[in-house]
Protein backbone atom coordinates (compact mmCIF):
# COMPACT_ATOMS: atom_id res chain seq x y z
CA UNK A 1 0.00 0.00 0.00
CA UNK A 2 1.58 3.34 -1.04
CA UNK A 3 1.71 6.31 1.38
CA UNK A 4 -1.10 8.27 -0.27
CA UNK A 5 -3.44 5.27 -0.19
CA UNK A 6 -2.45 4.49 3.40
CA UNK A 7 -3.19 8.04 4.58
CA UNK A 8 -6.52 8.05 2.76
CA UNK A 9 -7.43 4.68 4.34
CA UNK A 10 -6.47 6.00 7.80
CA UNK A 11 -8.71 9.02 7.26
CA UNK A 12 -11.62 6.78 6.29
CA UNK A 13 -11.03 4.62 9.37
CA UNK A 14 -11.03 7.72 11.61
CA UNK A 15 -14.40 8.76 10.20
CA UNK A 16 -15.85 5.25 10.66
CA UNK A 17 -14.67 4.68 14.23
CA UNK A 18 -16.35 1.81 16.07
CA UNK A 19 -18.26 2.58 19.26
CA UNK A 20 -15.63 0.71 21.28
CA UNK A 21 -12.75 2.70 19.81
CA UNK A 22 -14.74 5.91 20.24
CA UNK A 23 -15.19 5.07 23.95
CA UNK A 24 -11.46 4.52 24.45
CA UNK A 25 -10.59 7.62 22.39
CA UNK A 26 -12.71 9.68 24.81
CA UNK A 27 -10.09 8.90 27.50
CA UNK A 28 -6.97 9.11 25.32
CA UNK A 29 -7.60 12.29 23.35
CA UNK A 30 -6.36 15.77 24.27
CA UNK A 31 -3.49 14.50 26.45
CA UNK A 32 -5.91 13.26 29.15
CA UNK A 33 -3.91 10.10 29.84
CA UNK A 34 -0.78 11.02 31.81
CA UNK A 35 -0.33 14.11 29.62
CA UNK A 36 0.59 11.93 26.63
CA UNK A 37 -0.50 12.75 23.10
CA UNK A 38 -2.23 9.92 21.26
CA UNK A 39 -3.09 9.73 17.58
CA UNK A 40 -5.81 7.48 16.21
CA UNK A 41 -5.74 5.36 13.07
CA UNK A 42 -2.13 6.30 12.42
CA UNK A 43 -0.05 4.80 9.59
CA UNK A 44 3.21 3.19 10.77
CA UNK A 45 5.21 1.38 8.14
CA UNK A 46 2.76 -0.65 6.07
CA UNK A 47 0.23 -0.82 8.94
CA UNK A 48 -2.46 1.45 10.34
CA UNK A 49 -2.63 1.23 14.14
CA UNK A 50 -5.70 2.09 16.23
CA UNK A 51 -3.91 4.40 18.70
CA UNK A 52 -0.29 5.41 19.14
CA UNK A 53 1.66 7.55 21.58
CA UNK A 54 4.88 8.34 19.72
CA UNK A 55 6.54 9.90 22.75
CA UNK A 56 6.25 6.67 24.78
CA UNK A 57 6.35 4.33 21.75
CA UNK A 58 3.12 2.60 22.78
CA UNK A 59 0.49 1.27 20.40
CA UNK A 60 -3.00 0.29 21.50
CA UNK A 61 -5.05 -2.09 19.37
CA UNK A 62 -8.73 -2.78 20.01
CA UNK A 63 -9.74 -6.05 18.39
CA UNK A 64 -13.14 -7.36 17.34
CA UNK A 65 -14.10 -10.94 16.60
CA UNK A 66 -12.33 -11.03 13.22
CA UNK A 67 -8.98 -10.96 15.02
CA UNK A 68 -9.61 -14.36 16.62
CA UNK A 69 -9.02 -15.90 13.17
CA UNK A 70 -6.22 -13.47 12.19
CA UNK A 71 -3.86 -14.27 15.07
CA UNK A 72 -0.91 -15.18 12.85
CA UNK A 73 -1.23 -11.92 10.91
CA UNK A 74 -1.59 -9.93 14.15
CA UNK A 75 1.47 -11.67 15.59
CA UNK A 76 3.53 -10.85 12.50
CA UNK A 77 2.36 -7.22 12.69
CA UNK A 78 3.11 -6.99 16.42
CA UNK A 79 6.61 -8.42 15.93
CA UNK A 80 7.36 -5.89 13.19
CA UNK A 81 6.10 -3.01 15.37
CA UNK A 82 8.13 -4.28 18.35
CA UNK A 83 11.16 -4.38 16.08
CA UNK A 84 10.57 -0.66 15.46
CA UNK A 85 10.69 -0.02 19.22
CA UNK A 86 6.95 0.02 20.01
CA UNK A 87 5.15 -1.80 22.77
CA UNK A 88 1.82 -3.16 21.51
CA UNK A 89 -1.13 -3.44 23.90
CA UNK A 90 -4.07 -5.49 22.55
CA UNK A 91 -7.54 -5.49 24.06
CA UNK A 92 -10.75 -7.20 22.96
CA UNK A 93 -13.79 -5.02 22.27
CA UNK A 94 -15.73 -6.62 25.12
CA UNK A 95 -12.86 -5.89 27.55
CA UNK A 96 -12.98 -2.19 26.68
CA UNK A 97 -16.77 -2.11 27.04
CA UNK A 98 -17.04 -4.10 30.28
CA UNK A 99 -13.80 -3.17 32.05
CA UNK A 100 -12.91 0.33 30.83
CA UNK A 101 -11.40 1.31 34.18
CA UNK A 102 -9.11 -1.75 34.19
CA UNK A 103 -8.03 -1.14 30.58
CA UNK A 104 -7.18 2.48 31.38
CA UNK A 105 -5.13 1.32 34.37
CA UNK A 106 -3.11 -1.06 32.16
CA UNK A 107 -2.50 1.73 29.66
CA UNK A 108 -1.50 4.16 32.42
CA UNK A 109 0.94 1.62 33.90
CA UNK A 110 2.56 1.11 30.49
CA UNK A 111 2.84 4.85 29.88
CA UNK A 112 4.71 5.18 33.17
CA UNK A 113 7.02 2.29 32.23
CA UNK A 114 7.70 2.60 28.48
CA UNK A 115 9.45 -0.15 26.50
CA UNK A 116 13.19 -0.27 26.07
CA UNK A 117 14.57 1.00 22.76
CA UNK A 118 15.16 -1.62 20.07
CA UNK A 119 18.46 -3.50 20.32
CA UNK A 120 21.46 -1.90 18.70
CA UNK A 121 23.01 -3.46 15.62
CA UNK A 122 25.69 -5.90 16.64
CA UNK A 123 23.93 -6.62 19.95
CA UNK A 124 24.38 -10.38 19.58
CA UNK A 125 28.16 -9.93 19.26
CA UNK A 126 28.29 -7.58 22.23
CA UNK A 127 26.21 -9.82 24.54
CA UNK A 128 29.32 -11.80 25.50
CA UNK A 129 31.23 -8.60 26.26
CA UNK A 130 28.33 -7.26 28.31
CA UNK A 131 28.12 -10.51 30.27
CA UNK A 132 31.87 -10.34 30.98
CA UNK A 133 31.50 -6.73 32.19
CA UNK A 134 28.58 -7.71 34.46
CA UNK A 135 30.55 -10.65 35.91
CA UNK A 136 33.60 -8.44 36.53
CA UNK A 137 31.41 -5.73 38.05
CA UNK A 138 29.83 -8.30 40.41
CA UNK A 139 33.28 -9.67 41.30
CA UNK A 140 34.62 -6.23 42.27
CA UNK A 141 31.49 -5.38 44.27
CA UNK A 142 32.04 -8.50 46.40
CA UNK A 143 35.74 -7.76 46.90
Amino acid sequence: MDDLHKHFRAKVLRKNFTDTKRLLWKYLRAKQMEGCKFRRQEPIGSYIVDFVCQEKRIIIEVDGGQHSVERERDSERDNWLKGQGYKVLRFWNNEVLTNTKGILEVIRDNLNHPPLPPPLKGWEKSKKTLLKVEIMDEFYRKA
